[in-house]
């Protein structure tokens, strides 16, 4: 599977009591980011809120997404986990309903070495079929990954085929590219950084914004990719304002805070994370109408 372009991420909508998903949401918002230009979705990641979920809510979600999504575009699950065999057991589930390829970011509590990290995607790999997109994002999991390693994983571990790259650094992608040889697919993890990651020759752009600004990630994507760089930027910068709140005040909270703006009953965060305050709120409502 060779994917390129937007990778979209879903919420996960709750009940007013954080017992339950509320799944006709869920569908609505799905269906927002296929109208949106997404060319595959790929819900349970950060955005999802995958850390507060519980293992039959994990898999609920991912068991509906694919089946809402039912092949319009790819279904790549995200997995963040502790332990191997837990990782194995969710990429798995996401084989066995479905899903198109499994996107995997180890978390640590105590600090992990390079070959730990290499034995734990040879072991997810070694138990299924489906493609592994590497994530590396040092701000949330604890783990960072070097450029060698990605790539030497790459090179030495069949099913992973791609990397999502977050830390924030364009030189990581620049070095990703030289010691592939261009060979290793990446995608852009980092929103304010999404211009000088595809001009880099990232193979696109993995974001929760077409939740809120709807096509204009694939339109920076598009403009990119046909060489006009003068057209990219003006693209760019008209939504960077927007991609730098999403970021700053913690990505499911503006989510969740903007769907409400358009009207979308995307509920709150799942404490003890907190929803938007009111000047946060009046502060994306005035950058989703400079937007529209």
């Amino acid at each position: 599977m060779k994917l390129s372009g937007i990778i979209s991420y879903p919420i996960t909508p709750f009940s007013a009591d954080e017992r339950s998903i509320n799944f006709d949401v869920l569908g609505e918002t799905l269906e927002l980011l296929l109208q949106n230009g997404s060319d595959a979705i790929a819900p349970l990641g950060s955005t999802g809120e995958s850390a507060y979920l519980s293992l039959e809510e994990w898999r609920q979600v991912a068991d509906f997404t694919v089946k809402k999504v039912a092949g319009r575009v790819p279904v790549i699950v995200g997995i963040s986990e502790l332990t191997t065999l837990q990782a194995i057991s969710k990429a798995r589930y996401a084989q066995s309903i479905g899903a198109d390829a499994v996107m995997i970011i180890p978390v640590s509590y105590w600090k992990l070495t390079d070959q730990e990290i290499f034995n734990y995607y040879k072991e997810v790999s070694d138990a299924i079929t489906l493609p592994i997109m590497v994530y590396n994002n040092p701000a949330t999991s604890g783990i960072d990954m070097s450029p060698e390693l990605l790539v030497n994983m790459f090179h030495e571990i069949d099913n992973v085929t791609m990397v999502k790259e977050s830390s924030g650094d364009i030189q990581r992608m620049h070095k990703l590219f030289t010691l592939s040889s261009g060979k290793l697919p990446f995608f852009n993890g980092s929103n304010p950084l999404a211009l000088e990651a595809l001009c880099a020759g990232a193979s696109g752009w993995c974001t929760a914004a077409p939740n809120l600004i709807g096509q204009e990630p694939q339109a920076l994507y598009q403009s990119v990719a046909a060489g006009k760089l003068d057209e990219a930027r003006e693209i760019f910068y008209r939504q960077l304002p927007m991609l730098r709140f999403i970021v700053a005040g913690g990505i499911p909270k503006a989510i969740k805070a903007g769907l409400a703006l358009k009207g979308i009953a995307a509920g709150l965060p799942r404490r003890p994370l907190r929803g938007a305050t009111v000047s946060e709120t009046k502060l994306l409502k005035s950058l989703m109408e400079t937007q529209s």
